[in-house]
């Protein structure tokens, strides 16, 4: 097992749950349960894994089952994900699940649709897209356009970073409530440290950041963002704590993590030699 799978397996366990994923009788061949799933797949990582993609190979037969034709649905939407994320030498089932969720719940939706199309100020329950209004009401508008980092993985912690462009401390500060309302894992985890830089009109200037309990990670963050001189972004880096006391490295870790998500964004060049135009959005 590669050391990338290695972190992956752990990352997956521990931010779906243990037992998400797991190594089969076979070699190279794990047996994936997405939490979105009905059924569980089974997914082949060639030794050269992750410069070459995984293979799904079906799904898993353990006396699951759910409505007739689910795990078809499910198999081919997951290969869908999978893809749409894969880049050659990255890990992928993160973002595979991630996906899959978007997907599931695209489809449900338009299956709602289907059987309920009511008009508006007709009687009745409430029309589909009044139900999403609602819920995006509550969680604080429109989903944000975040920018995943990969997870990173260090004695079982997990760190994951998101970064979005914005153009006020209010959209920030609204992009941080959508995402605590809207997601469960990020919600209950050990920390969500923040920052953001916003230029505003006649030359005005806002930073701002947030330990959440991790104290002076939000500042670190922060001068990170100052140092790659980005503007008009704002990043959050979840850490879920795995037990064992990182010390002075998890500051490293966040850093990493949020420079990643940087990079996935375009804001910042793979080569830190080498920046990018500064202010990009």
């Amino acid at each position: 097992m590669s050391e990338e799978l290695r972190d992956e397996v752990e990352a997956i366990n521990s931010i779906y749950g243990d037992g998400s994923l797991v190594s089969s009788d076979d070699a190279n061949v794990y047996i994936l349960k997405p939490p979105v799933n009905s059924s569980s797949l089974r997914v082949e990582f060639p030794p050269g894994y992750p410069a070459v993609p995984p293979v799904v190979l079906g799904t898993n037969s353990t006396g699951e089952h759910g409505k007739r034709g689910d795990a078809a649905q499910e198999l081919s939407l997951f290969c869908q994900a999978l893809g749409a994320v894969y880049q050659p030498g990255s890990v992928c089932l993160f973002d595979a699940i991630e996906e899959l969720t978007r997907l599931l719940e695209s489809r449900a939706v338009e299956a709602h649709q289907d059987e309920d199309p009511y008009l508006e100020g007709s009687a009745g329950p409430v029309p589909v897209r009044e139900e999403l209004a609602n819920a995006n009401e509550v969680a604080g508008g429109p989903e944000p356009p975040w920018v995943l980092s990969d997870p990173f993985v260090e004695l079982k912690s997990i760190f994951v970073a998101r970064c979005a462009a914005v153009s006020s401390t209010e959209e920030a500060e609204e992009f941080v409530q959508h995402l605590l309302a809207s997601d469960k894992k990020v919600r209950t985890a050990t920390h969500n440290i923040t920052a953001w830089r916003i230029k505003g009109p006649n030359n005005t200037t806002f930073q701002d950041c947030n330990d959440d309990g991790e104290t002076a990670a939000g500042g670190r963050l922060l001068h990170l963002m100052q140092l790659m001189d980005l503007w008009n972004v704002m990043v959050v880096v979840t850490r879920w704590y795995g037990g064992h006391k990182l010390g002075p490295r998890r500051f490293a870790l966040i850093n990493q993590t949020a420079r990643d998500a940087f990079v996935k964004a375009g804001l910042v060049s793979e080569n830190p030699s080498k920046k990018k135009p500064s202010g990009k959005t």
